[in-house]
Protein backbone atom coordinates (compact mmCIF):
# COMPACT_ATOMS: atom_id res chain seq x y z
CA UNK A 1 0.00 0.00 0.00
CA UNK A 2 1.07 3.73 -0.80
CA UNK A 3 2.40 6.24 1.65
CA UNK A 4 -0.90 7.98 2.96
CA UNK A 5 -0.24 11.58 0.77
CA UNK A 6 -0.39 15.22 2.72
CA UNK A 7 -2.55 17.02 2.62
CA UNK A 8 -2.32 19.59 -0.12
CA UNK A 9 -1.39 23.25 1.66
CA UNK A 10 -4.33 25.92 0.75
CA UNK A 11 -3.91 27.61 -2.33
CA UNK A 12 -3.02 31.57 -2.42
CA UNK A 13 -0.29 33.27 -1.51
CA UNK A 14 1.51 32.05 2.18
CA UNK A 15 1.53 34.65 5.22
CA UNK A 16 4.92 33.91 7.30
CA UNK A 17 4.46 35.32 10.57
CA UNK A 18 7.01 33.92 12.49
CA UNK A 19 9.50 36.22 14.27
CA UNK A 20 12.41 35.08 12.17
CA UNK A 21 13.62 34.34 9.88
CA UNK A 22 11.36 37.03 8.87
CA UNK A 23 10.02 37.65 5.18
CA UNK A 24 12.28 38.58 2.42
CA UNK A 25 11.89 41.79 -0.02
CA UNK A 26 11.93 40.24 -3.66
CA UNK A 27 14.87 42.67 -4.34
CA UNK A 28 16.58 41.57 -1.86
CA UNK A 29 15.91 38.24 -2.85
CA UNK A 30 17.18 38.88 -6.70
CA UNK A 31 20.27 40.35 -5.59
CA UNK A 32 21.43 37.46 -3.38
CA UNK A 33 21.03 35.53 -6.83
CA UNK A 34 24.67 36.96 -7.91
CA UNK A 35 26.77 35.13 -9.40
CA UNK A 36 29.80 33.50 -8.24
CA UNK A 37 32.45 36.48 -7.76
CA UNK A 38 36.32 36.46 -6.31
CA UNK A 39 36.11 37.74 -2.96
CA UNK A 40 39.24 39.25 -3.29
CA UNK A 41 38.19 41.30 -6.47
CA UNK A 42 38.71 45.00 -6.00
CA UNK A 43 34.99 45.41 -7.18
CA UNK A 44 33.49 43.36 -4.71
CA UNK A 45 35.46 44.60 -1.85
CA UNK A 46 33.91 47.89 -2.93
CA UNK A 47 30.78 46.53 -2.59
CA UNK A 48 31.76 44.81 0.95
CA UNK A 49 32.95 48.14 2.53
CA UNK A 50 30.01 49.68 1.38
CA UNK A 51 27.74 46.92 3.63
CA UNK A 52 30.05 47.63 6.47
CA UNK A 53 29.40 51.34 6.52
CA UNK A 54 26.12 50.82 6.30
CA UNK A 55 25.95 47.88 9.06
CA UNK A 56 27.85 50.48 11.33
CA UNK A 57 24.99 53.30 10.38
CA UNK A 58 22.13 50.79 11.57
CA UNK A 59 24.35 50.24 14.59
CA UNK A 60 25.07 53.34 15.23
CA UNK A 61 28.53 52.86 15.70
CA UNK A 62 31.99 53.99 14.34
CA UNK A 63 34.04 50.95 15.97
CA UNK A 64 34.84 47.57 14.60
CA UNK A 65 32.66 45.10 12.44
CA UNK A 66 33.57 41.43 12.36
CA UNK A 67 31.33 39.42 10.15
CA UNK A 68 31.25 35.54 10.10
CA UNK A 69 29.09 32.77 8.36
CA UNK A 70 26.65 31.45 10.65
CA UNK A 71 23.50 32.40 12.05
CA UNK A 72 23.39 34.92 15.36
CA UNK A 73 24.51 31.75 17.66
CA UNK A 74 27.97 31.89 15.87
CA UNK A 75 28.20 35.24 16.42
CA UNK A 76 27.42 34.29 20.46
CA UNK A 77 29.98 32.24 20.38
CA UNK A 78 32.46 34.73 18.80
CA UNK A 79 31.99 37.59 21.11
CA UNK A 80 32.68 34.67 24.23
CA UNK A 81 35.80 33.57 23.08
CA UNK A 82 37.12 36.57 21.77
CA UNK A 83 36.47 38.61 25.08
CA UNK A 84 36.63 36.11 28.12
CA UNK A 85 39.15 33.70 29.37
CA UNK A 86 38.50 30.54 31.10
CA UNK A 87 37.35 30.59 34.68
CA UNK A 88 35.83 34.53 34.57
CA UNK A 89 32.55 35.15 35.11
CA UNK A 90 29.65 36.31 33.10
CA UNK A 91 26.26 38.11 34.41
CA UNK A 92 23.24 37.20 32.18
CA UNK A 93 20.51 39.24 32.30
CA UNK A 94 17.37 36.76 32.40
CA UNK A 95 14.61 37.48 29.70
CA UNK A 96 13.82 34.38 28.06
CA UNK A 97 14.73 31.24 26.13
CA UNK A 98 17.46 32.87 24.69
CA UNK A 99 19.05 34.52 27.10
CA UNK A 100 19.31 31.18 28.92
CA UNK A 101 20.97 29.63 26.09
CA UNK A 102 23.49 32.57 26.11
CA UNK A 103 23.71 31.44 29.58
CA UNK A 104 24.24 27.56 29.00
CA UNK A 105 26.84 28.55 26.41
CA UNK A 106 28.72 30.23 28.37
CA UNK A 107 29.39 27.35 30.85
CA UNK A 108 30.16 25.20 28.14
CA UNK A 109 33.55 27.14 27.62
CA UNK A 110 34.48 27.23 31.11
CA UNK A 111 32.69 30.17 32.35
CA UNK A 112 30.94 31.13 35.66
CA UNK A 113 27.91 31.58 35.06
CA UNK A 114 25.79 34.34 37.03
CA UNK A 115 22.36 35.54 36.18
CA UNK A 116 19.80 38.07 37.60
CA UNK A 117 16.83 36.21 37.57
CA UNK A 118 13.42 37.43 36.41
CA UNK A 119 9.64 37.10 35.73
CA UNK A 120 9.87 35.93 31.67
CA UNK A 121 6.19 38.74 31.96
CA UNK A 122 7.62 41.30 33.37
CA UNK A 123 11.95 41.35 32.21
CA UNK A 124 14.81 42.05 34.94
CA UNK A 125 14.50 44.73 37.19
CA UNK A 126 17.40 47.58 37.20
CA UNK A 127 17.68 47.47 40.94
CA UNK A 128 18.54 43.84 40.88
CA UNK A 129 20.71 44.24 38.30
CA UNK A 130 22.51 46.84 40.53
CA UNK A 131 22.78 44.94 43.27
CA UNK A 132 24.63 42.29 41.68
CA UNK A 133 26.78 44.42 40.17
CA UNK A 134 27.74 46.25 43.94
CA UNK A 135 28.01 43.00 45.45
CA UNK A 136 30.94 42.55 43.06
CA UNK A 137 33.39 44.00 44.80
CA UNK A 138 36.79 42.20 43.53
CA UNK A 139 35.38 42.74 40.15
CA UNK A 140 35.36 38.54 39.12
CA UNK A 141 31.87 39.51 36.43
CA UNK A 142 33.82 40.22 33.23
CA UNK A 143 31.12 41.06 30.88
CA UNK A 144 27.22 41.82 31.16
CA UNK A 145 24.95 39.67 28.57
CA UNK A 146 21.77 40.82 27.69
CA UNK A 147 18.91 40.24 25.22
CA UNK A 148 17.96 43.27 23.69
CA UNK A 149 14.50 42.05 22.29
CA UNK A 150 14.23 38.38 23.32
CA UNK A 151 12.15 36.69 20.73
CA UNK A 152 10.53 33.85 23.21
CA UNK A 153 8.93 36.45 25.18
CA UNK A 154 8.03 39.58 22.99
CA UNK A 155 9.55 41.46 26.01
CA UNK A 156 12.65 43.97 25.82
CA UNK A 157 15.25 44.88 27.99
CA UNK A 158 16.18 48.68 28.29
CA UNK A 159 20.55 48.06 27.36
CA UNK A 160 21.54 51.83 28.24
CA UNK A 161 19.49 51.21 31.50
CA UNK A 162 21.95 48.30 32.31
CA UNK A 163 24.90 51.21 31.12
CA UNK A 164 23.55 53.08 33.34
CA UNK A 165 23.92 49.99 35.93
CA UNK A 166 27.44 49.50 35.29
CA UNK A 167 28.43 52.93 35.25
CA UNK A 168 26.73 54.08 38.77
CA UNK A 169 28.38 51.26 40.55
CA UNK A 170 31.94 51.94 39.17
CA UNK A 171 31.46 48.74 37.13
CA UNK A 172 34.61 47.83 34.56
CA UNK A 173 32.77 44.50 33.09
CA UNK A 174 32.35 44.91 29.26
CA UNK A 175 28.53 45.40 28.06
CA UNK A 176 27.39 42.79 25.55
CA UNK A 177 24.28 43.08 23.66
CA UNK A 178 22.41 40.57 21.25
CA UNK A 179 20.43 42.94 19.25
CA UNK A 180 19.41 39.76 16.43
CA UNK A 181 16.02 40.48 16.52
CA UNK A 182 16.07 44.00 17.36
CA UNK A 183 18.23 45.49 15.19
CA UNK A 184 16.77 47.63 12.29
CA UNK A 185 13.32 47.13 14.32
CA UNK A 186 13.71 48.92 17.53
CA UNK A 187 16.54 51.91 18.52
CA UNK A 188 19.70 50.46 19.09
CA UNK A 189 22.46 52.77 19.68
CA UNK A 190 25.77 51.35 20.29
CA UNK A 191 28.02 54.00 20.99
CA UNK A 192 25.94 56.25 22.78
CA UNK A 193 24.62 53.47 24.90
CA UNK A 194 28.28 52.04 25.71
CA UNK A 195 27.81 48.36 24.08
CA UNK A 196 31.30 46.92 23.98
CA UNK A 197 29.80 43.83 21.69
CA UNK A 198 26.87 43.72 19.84
CA UNK A 199 25.69 40.88 18.42
CA UNK A 200 23.48 41.13 15.31
CA UNK A 201 22.35 38.61 12.56
CA UNK A 202 21.11 38.77 9.09
CA UNK A 203 17.38 37.17 9.11
CA UNK A 204 15.36 39.50 11.26
CA UNK A 205 15.10 43.25 10.58
CA UNK A 206 17.93 43.14 7.49
CA UNK A 207 15.54 41.14 5.67
CA UNK A 208 18.21 38.68 4.51
CA UNK A 209 18.41 34.94 4.23
CA UNK A 210 19.86 33.03 7.63
CA UNK A 211 23.78 32.83 7.10
CA UNK A 212 25.59 35.83 7.87
CA UNK A 213 26.47 36.90 11.40
CA UNK A 214 28.36 40.01 13.51
CA UNK A 215 29.66 41.80 15.97
CA UNK A 216 30.14 45.62 16.47
CA UNK A 217 33.02 45.89 19.15
CA UNK A 218 34.31 48.84 21.21
CA UNK A 219 37.81 49.86 21.40
CA UNK A 220 37.60 48.48 25.15
CA UNK A 221 36.68 45.20 23.87
CA UNK A 222 39.29 44.65 21.71
CA UNK A 223 41.54 45.99 24.57
CA UNK A 224 39.69 42.70 26.47
CA UNK A 225 40.52 40.57 23.52
CA UNK A 226 44.23 40.70 23.44
CA UNK A 227 44.26 39.52 26.60
CA UNK A 228 41.51 36.78 26.06
CA UNK A 229 42.53 33.40 26.24
CA UNK A 230 39.26 30.73 25.50
CA UNK A 231 40.19 28.80 22.65
CA UNK A 232 39.27 29.98 19.31
CA UNK A 233 40.30 29.83 15.71
CA UNK A 234 37.93 30.63 13.04
CA UNK A 235 36.39 33.89 14.89
CA UNK A 236 39.84 35.54 16.35
CA UNK A 237 39.47 38.91 15.82
CA UNK A 238 43.38 39.76 15.61
CA UNK A 239 43.43 36.86 13.08
CA UNK A 240 40.68 38.81 11.05
CA UNK A 241 42.30 41.78 11.31
CA UNK A 242 45.05 40.47 9.26
CA UNK A 243 42.98 39.63 6.30
CA UNK A 244 42.16 41.99 3.83
CA UNK A 245 38.66 42.30 4.61
CA UNK A 246 39.26 42.49 8.18
CA UNK A 247 36.40 39.02 8.58
CA UNK A 248 36.35 35.99 7.43
CA UNK A 249 39.36 33.36 7.67
CA UNK A 250 37.92 31.35 4.97
CA UNK A 251 35.58 31.72 2.03
CA UNK A 252 33.45 35.13 2.37
CA UNK A 253 29.88 34.32 1.17
CA UNK A 254 29.91 36.84 -1.17
CA UNK A 255 25.69 36.76 -2.67
CA UNK A 256 24.57 37.69 1.15
CA UNK A 257 26.44 40.44 0.48
CA UNK A 258 24.68 41.68 -2.43
CA UNK A 259 21.54 40.60 -0.53
CA UNK A 260 22.32 42.67 2.16
CA UNK A 261 23.94 46.10 0.06
CA UNK A 262 20.41 45.90 -1.25
CA UNK A 263 18.80 45.78 2.13
CA UNK A 264 20.61 48.73 3.68
CA UNK A 265 19.47 50.30 0.63
CA UNK A 266 15.80 49.73 0.98
CA UNK A 267 16.31 50.83 4.75
CA UNK A 268 18.23 53.95 3.87
CA UNK A 269 15.97 55.17 0.97
CA UNK A 270 12.84 54.69 3.71
CA UNK A 271 15.01 56.13 6.37
CA UNK A 272 15.89 54.37 9.42
CA UNK A 273 13.45 56.21 11.77
CA UNK A 274 10.79 55.51 9.69
CA UNK A 275 11.70 52.15 9.83
CA UNK A 276 11.60 52.01 13.69
CA UNK A 277 8.26 54.34 13.49
CA UNK A 278 6.62 51.84 11.27
CA UNK A 279 7.65 48.82 13.61
CA UNK A 280 6.35 50.62 16.44
CA UNK A 281 2.90 51.40 14.81
CA UNK A 282 2.38 48.13 13.45
CA UNK A 283 3.24 46.58 16.94
CA UNK A 284 0.65 48.62 18.75
CA UNK A 285 -1.84 47.16 16.28
CA UNK A 286 -0.89 43.55 17.00
CA UNK A 287 -1.11 44.57 20.78
CA UNK A 288 -4.71 46.60 20.31
CA UNK A 289 -5.88 42.91 18.71
CA UNK A 290 -4.86 40.75 21.19
CA UNK A 291 -5.76 42.94 23.82
CA UNK A 292 -9.16 42.95 22.34
CA UNK A 293 -9.38 38.98 22.02
CA UNK A 294 -8.11 38.36 25.62
CA UNK A 295 -12.09 39.32 26.74
CA UNK A 296 -14.34 36.52 27.10
CA UNK A 297 -11.08 34.73 28.82
CA UNK A 298 -9.36 34.77 25.57
CA UNK A 299 -5.49 34.95 24.63
CA UNK A 300 -3.47 37.71 26.30
CA UNK A 301 -0.26 39.23 26.11
CA UNK A 302 2.48 37.35 27.39
CA UNK A 303 4.40 40.89 28.55
CA UNK A 304 2.73 42.53 31.11
CA UNK A 305 5.34 45.74 31.55
CA UNK A 306 3.97 48.43 28.54
CA UNK A 307 7.44 49.42 29.02
CA UNK A 308 9.10 46.40 28.13
CA UNK A 309 6.48 45.56 24.95
CA UNK A 310 8.79 44.20 22.19
CA UNK A 311 7.99 46.01 18.05
CA UNK A 312 9.49 43.15 16.97
CA UNK A 313 7.14 40.45 17.96
CA UNK A 314 4.18 39.57 19.98
CA UNK A 315 3.83 36.39 22.27
CA UNK A 316 0.21 35.52 22.86
CA UNK A 317 -0.47 33.19 25.87
CA UNK A 318 -3.31 30.82 25.32
CA UNK A 319 -6.22 30.63 27.96
CA UNK A 320 -6.22 27.82 30.32
CA UNK A 321 -6.05 24.55 29.00
CA UNK A 322 -5.18 25.94 25.65
CA UNK A 323 -3.06 24.09 23.11
CA UNK A 324 -0.71 26.91 21.11
CA UNK A 325 0.59 24.67 19.04
CA UNK A 326 -2.92 23.13 17.85
CA UNK A 327 -4.12 26.58 17.02
CA UNK A 328 -1.06 26.91 14.98
CA UNK A 329 -1.44 23.82 12.93
CA UNK A 330 -4.84 25.08 11.79
CA UNK A 331 -4.16 28.37 10.58
CA UNK A 332 -1.10 26.68 8.62
CA UNK A 333 -2.96 23.36 7.61
CA UNK A 334 -6.39 25.42 6.82
CA UNK A 335 -5.58 29.32 6.00
CA UNK A 336 -1.87 29.03 5.04
CA UNK A 337 -0.88 31.04 7.71
CA UNK A 338 2.66 30.34 9.77
CA UNK A 339 3.03 31.70 13.26
CA UNK A 340 6.00 31.24 15.59
CA UNK A 341 5.69 28.39 18.11
CA UNK A 342 6.63 28.53 22.18
CA UNK A 343 9.94 27.98 23.17
CA UNK A 344 11.26 26.06 26.00
CA UNK A 345 9.01 26.04 29.36
CA UNK A 346 6.65 28.06 26.77
CA UNK A 347 5.73 25.63 24.30
CA UNK A 348 2.43 24.51 23.52
CA UNK A 349 1.44 27.65 26.24
CA UNK A 350 2.14 30.31 23.65
CA UNK A 351 1.91 31.76 19.84
CA UNK A 352 4.00 34.01 18.26
CA UNK A 353 3.36 37.16 16.02
CA UNK A 354 6.62 38.26 14.38
CA UNK A 355 5.91 41.92 13.32
CA UNK A 356 9.54 42.83 11.79
CA UNK A 357 11.73 43.58 8.51
CA UNK A 358 9.65 43.54 5.35
CA UNK A 359 5.76 44.13 6.42
CA UNK A 360 2.92 46.71 6.09
CA UNK A 361 -0.68 47.00 7.42
CA UNK A 362 -2.35 45.12 4.71
CA UNK A 363 0.02 42.52 6.02
CA UNK A 364 -0.14 42.48 9.77
CA UNK A 365 -4.31 42.92 9.12
CA UNK A 366 -4.60 39.64 7.01
CA UNK A 367 -2.25 38.19 9.64
CA UNK A 368 -4.72 39.26 12.75
CA UNK A 369 -7.70 38.36 10.64
CA UNK A 370 -6.54 34.97 10.04
CA UNK A 371 -5.69 34.22 13.58
CA UNK A 372 -8.67 35.48 14.69
CA UNK A 373 -10.60 33.03 12.17
CA UNK A 374 -8.51 30.35 13.25
CA UNK A 375 -9.23 30.71 16.91
CA UNK A 376 -12.88 30.58 16.15
CA UNK A 377 -12.92 27.49 14.11
CA UNK A 378 -10.88 25.96 16.94
CA UNK A 379 -13.05 27.12 19.47
CA UNK A 380 -10.44 29.24 21.79
CA UNK A 381 -12.38 31.21 23.94
CA UNK A 382 -11.71 34.75 22.49
CA UNK A 383 -13.64 38.20 22.43
CA UNK A 384 -13.82 39.00 18.57
CA UNK A 385 -13.40 42.48 17.27
CA UNK A 386 -9.19 42.42 17.49
CA UNK A 387 -8.78 42.99 13.54
CA UNK A 388 -11.14 46.48 14.09
CA UNK A 389 -9.20 47.20 17.49
CA UNK A 390 -6.08 47.24 15.24
CA UNK A 391 -7.93 49.39 12.98
CA UNK A 392 -8.63 51.99 15.22
CA UNK A 393 -5.12 51.98 16.61
CA UNK A 394 -3.28 52.36 13.12
CA UNK A 395 -6.18 55.12 12.29
CA UNK A 396 -5.32 56.78 15.43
Amino acid sequence: MGATPKPARPRGRHFFANPGPTNIPDSVLLATAHHTVDFNDPSFAEVYWGCVEGLKRVLRTTQHVFLYTGSGHAAWEASLVNLLSPGDAILILESGHFSQSWGRMAQEFGLELRTVPADWRRGVEMEAVRAALAADTAHAIKAVGVVHNETSTGLTTPVAAVRAALDATGHPALLLADTISSLGSLDFRMDEWGVDAAVGGSQKGLMLPTGLSFTGVSEKAMRAHAESRLPKHYFRWSAMLQRPLKSFLGTVPTSLFYGLQESLRLIEEEGLDKVLARHSRLAGAVRAAVQRWSGNDGPQLFCLDPSRYSDSVTAVLMPEGGDADALRRVALQRFNLSLGGGLGPLGGRVFRIGHLGDLNEPMILGTLATVELAMRVSGVPHRAGGVEAALDALAA
